[in-house]
């Protein structure tokens, strides 16, 4: 066993806390939310009632799909952690640590998309490093790190979640986990589930982005009486997202899971790999905690602009974590925190899939 679990993707949520969270050098004042399990900003105060809010991502370098998608990847994800502020980021800094492999010309257009999606969403990018590194054979290619400046009273973290909040999600589950195998693996995909469901999956990939959801939903609802959190679904899918902001936030949840969106081809491209679409990895869908009274009108909003968003249970007072099935059985949700995805996608590698 290595040295830490075996396994791939984030740390547990129980390694964070011994190991990490007590070492977090000087604390200062300035900080209103620095680390914590399940919040993906931090935020200083900088006066004059403004924040910094802060976030760190990898960087995505997958060459088997293309200098463009790994870009994306990058820039998206990055961006969505930062999106459930309620802003959206204005500054970047990156750290590449690029393959010896990498040619320039494959490097000069992944670093060109990189830049040209920064340029659409109004980010500068103020620095970093770049260096190949011998004995990177990885998809991680560094990390990011995004900055944005805003009103104290008006940025939100994903450990503001209230007791009796409506959890309501945005699109889909498991959209970047399908996707990416979808796109990673399309002979077998087409040889088993057929063309149209390859190409249906695959295009999910481009829903990857947050953004638009959290801004819109900002806008519409205040923070303090409509609005309390919002949370990026990444590692652990929907209800990996659900647990993190109710953990985050000192409450428990109730979760009808047959609520959960899961569009057909997801539901096929999930079974062919064997990955739970609800655990896996949902990249393009944002968890948000919303007052009771407020829920009718935020999905009347996200609609009008083209976003599907669906309540699909609510945060409670008691820290139990509970499943309803379709016949209206209670079970506790039990997860080890590992996301499914990381060890289908390496095991279809290593079956030669393709």
């Amino acid at each position: 066993m290595g040295a830490f679990e075996n396994t791939f993707g984030k740390i547990s949520a129980e390694v964070f806390k011994e190991d990490l969270l007590n070492s977090c050098g000087a604390q200062r004042e300035e900080v209103i939310c620095g680390p914590r399990f399940g919040v993906d900003t931090s935020v200083v105060d900088l006066g004059n009632g403004d924040v910094l809010a802060i976030s760190s991502d990898p960087l995505s370098l997958i060459p088997g799909l293309g200098m463009k998608v790994s870009a994306w990847l990058s820039v998206h994800l990055l961006a969505n952690d930062m999106s459930t502020t309620g802003f959206a980021p204005q500054f970047a800094q990156f750290v590449l640590n690029l393959p010896l492999s990498l040619s320039r010309e494959d490097f000069q257009v992944y670093w060109q998309h990189i830049h040209a999606l920064c340029e659409e969403m109004g980010i500068s990018i103020t620095g970093g490093h770049t260096g190949q590194i011998p004995g990177i054979d990885s998809t991680i290619a560094g990390g990011g790190t995004f900055f944005l400046k805003a009103p104290k009273n008006q940025v939100l973290t994903s450990n503001q979640a209230k007791a009796g909040d409506t959890i309501i999600m945005t699109k889909h589950a498991a959209i970047s986990s399908t996707s990416l195998l979808a796109m990673a693996f399309p002979e077998t995909v087409q040889e088993k589930l057929g063309v149209k469901i390859q190409h249906a999956a695959a295009d999910n990939f481009w829903k990857l982005s947050v953004l638009k959801e959290a801004v819109i939903s900002r806008q519409t609802l205040s923070p303090t009486t409509g609005l309390h959190a919002m949370h990026d679904v990444t590692e652990g899918g929907v209800l990996g997202a659900v647990q993190e902001m109710a953990i985050a936030s000192g409450l428990g949840f109730e979760v009808i899971k047959d609520l959960v969106p899961v569009p057909n081809e997801v539901r096929q491209v999930a079974d062919l790999f064997g990955i739970d679409p609800l655990l896996s990895i949902g990249a393009g869908a944002m968890i948000m905690a919303v007052a009771a009274g407020s829920v009718a009108q935020l999905i009347d909003k996200l609609a009008q602009e083209g976003i599907p968003a669906t309540a699909i249970g609510n945060l409670t007072q008691s820290p139990e974590q509970i499943l309803i099935d379709s016949a209206g059985n209670r079970s506790r949700f039990e997860f080890n925190g590992i996301d499914p995805y990381w060890e289908a996608f390496f095991n279809a590698i290593q079956q030669g899939k393709k």
